[in-house]
């Protein structure tokens, strides 16, 4: 046993590595709504992205080191503001450029990063150990002449020669370096390995004493969160983690999980956070909500079953003492059975105290202005709208704000009879051409099939969906039903002939009291992400989605 002693650094890599993930696109307004939650959660540094990837993740990360960089709110036990943290090759054209969006931030740092496995240096970058340890130095020493903090992640390190690997650490701690990141970037290790490799390069690189040790790991193996504790228990002192756990393929270490673990097992991790824990749930909602990546119903800590107790048997234990079923208490995490209901006669004040008890406390006032109208319609259709209700507005809201757009959506008809025929006509706003297009579908497949085919006829081309969730915002006949749909170009119908469209995937979500308009509303909301990417990509300022895959640090 040990006693947690030492100050374990949390190193949120949502709105970079997270958004990474499949059919995630998060505007700017959404991203610094993370941020903002993110810093009142207690992260103590935050990867904002990649800034050389797009002109519109350069503006994101400068917005953010900009406005969020400086914030003290919820963190005045932890004494300053979060560092603000950019992504970049060992370039210098990308390091220059993270360095100039980061420049806002009273507190920031430069994460570079190069592969080391002889994978890798053979088949990716085509060089040999000699020439990546004077990338490595270079970039390091370029990053240094701009911040004082520098991290360093040698990419596949899981899959490293570890002789290897402790020399070029101990090259890069020579020229700067302040915390190295062992990535296990392809989910191969074990705990047992991953601990190991932790405990040895911590034992044998050159200056390990003078730098502070990260993991990254992913998940493919469903070892993520054991790998990073593992790191943890064997010299680590900062982890790298996403919200629920999302991210490129199955995703990186849940920051919910190991935060959680240490917070259950505080006698033996010899590390402490200082993470509001209070603050879990709701800023998991809010990443969920905004990025359209739905929370698995039995996800450990967020997931909607986490505190749910079925058998006979766990119920009568919990009634007698919670203890007997429960490791962790749901006000632990955020999750309270007492929500402030709110209906018709509830006014501005408590709308915006309960906005800002969401997260949302910092919308401008048009946007709340917005979202006010929204939830007084609202209440005119049910009688009370609880958090999850005003939860979906608010994700709404800033979904739409200063979001740019082709299309908006403006109404539809839907017609099913009992032989499964469904006639469905769209009306939709064109936003170029400053006038409303509609058109109209007969679909044997359902409404859903027909409101969508009417709008493909609206503009003119296809879209392949290849991902349709629906789900009740609540409970209750009355509750807001949620769509989360992801889509594809059709490359026969594309507007840019570019190869890269047919590997793009877009989603987004919409609620509405009508499920049917929630789904045509995110439809056209996904629609917008692709078409936007499509017209960055024929101007150039495109991110490159195919090659910041590659970056899977």
């Amino acid at each position: 046993m040990t006693t947690a002693t030492d100050k374990l650094i949390i190193f949120d890599t949502t709105l970079r590595d997270g958004e990474q993930s499949p059919g995630v696109t998060l505007n700017t307004e959404e991203k610094i709504e993370i941020a903002r939650q993110l810093s009142r959660l207690g992260v103590d540094v935050l990867e904002a992205g990649f800034p050389i990837a797009s002109i519109g993740d350069f503006e994101a990360v400068k917005r953010i080191a900009t406005e969020v960089g400086p914030l003290m709110e919820g963190r005045e036990k932890i004494g300053k503001p979060m560092t603000i943290c950019g992504l970049a090759r060992a370039t210098p054209n990308d390091i220059k450029r993270c360095a100039e969006a980061i420049s806002n931030a009273p507190y920031k740092r430069i994460h570079t990063f190069l592969a080391t496995s002889d994978l890798h240096l053979k088949y990716k970058l085509k060089i040999d150990r000699e020439e990546c340890v004077k990338r490595a130095v270079a970039a390091v020493t370029l990053a240094r002449s701009f911040v004082d903090d520098v991290e360093f992640s040698p990419e596949d390190a899981g899959r490293s020669d570890r002789d290897f690997l402790c020399h070029v650490l101990g090259k890069v701690i020579e020229a700067g370096a302040t915390t190295l990141n062992i990535p296990d970037t392809v989910g191969y290790n074990t705990p047992e390995e991953y601990g190991d490799l932790i405990r040895h390069l911590v034992k044998n690189t050159p200056g390990a004493d003078k730098v502070t040790f990260s993991t990254h790991c992913h998940n493919d193996l469903g070892l993520a969160t054991a790998n990073t504790l593992a790191g943890i228990s064997n010299g680590a002192r900062q982890v790298e983690v996403t919200i629920n756990g999302i991210g490129e393929r199955a995703g990186n270490t849940a920051m919910e999980e190991v935060v959680m673990a240490i917070h259950t097992h505080p006698n033996f991790y010899p590390v402490h956070h200082t993470i509001n824990t209070t603050l879990i749930c709701r800023t998991s909602q809010m990443v969920s909500s905004l990025s359209g990546m739905t929370v698995q119903p039995n996800k450990a800590i967020v997931g909607r079953n986490a505190f749910l107790h079925e058998s006979g048997i766990h119920q009568d234990g919990v009634l007698k003492n919670r203890q007997t079923y429960e490791i962790i208490t749901p006000e632990t995490v955020g999750v309270t059975d007492i929500s402030l209901v709110l209906g018709k006669h509830s006014g501005r004040k408590a709308f915006h105290e309960r906005c800002k008890e969401l997260g949302f406390g910092d919308i401008n006032d048009e946007d709340f202005q917005k979202a006010f109208d929204e939830f007084k319609a609202l209440c005119d259709k049910k009688k009370n709208v609880n958090d999850a209700d005003i939860l979906a507005i608010l994700s709404n809201q800033i979904k739409t704000s200063n979001t740019t757009a082709f299309y908006t959506f403006v109404s539809t008809q839907v017609v099913v009879s009992t032989d499964s025929t469904s006639t469905a006509n769209v009306k939709l706003f064109d936003i170029k051409a400053n006038k409303e297009i509609s058109d109209a579908a007969i679909s044997n497949n359902g409404p859903i099939d027909a409101i969508f085919e009417a709008i493909h006829r609206c503009l003119d081309r296809r879209f392949r969906l290849t991902m349709f969730d629906i789900s009740a915002v609540g409970e209750g006949t009355d509750a807001l039903g949620k769509a989360e749909i992801q889509v594809m170009v059709d490359p026969e119908t594309a507007k840019v002939k570019d190869e890269r469209i047919t590997k793009a995937a877009f989603s987004t979500s919409s609620a509405d009291v009508d499920i049917i308009t929630a789904a045509a509303k995110a439809y056209i909301g996904a629609i917008n992400k692709q078409l936007v990417w499509e017209s960055e990509l024929s101007t150039g300022t495109a991110r490159s989605i195919t090659e910041e895959r590659q970056v899977n640090v």
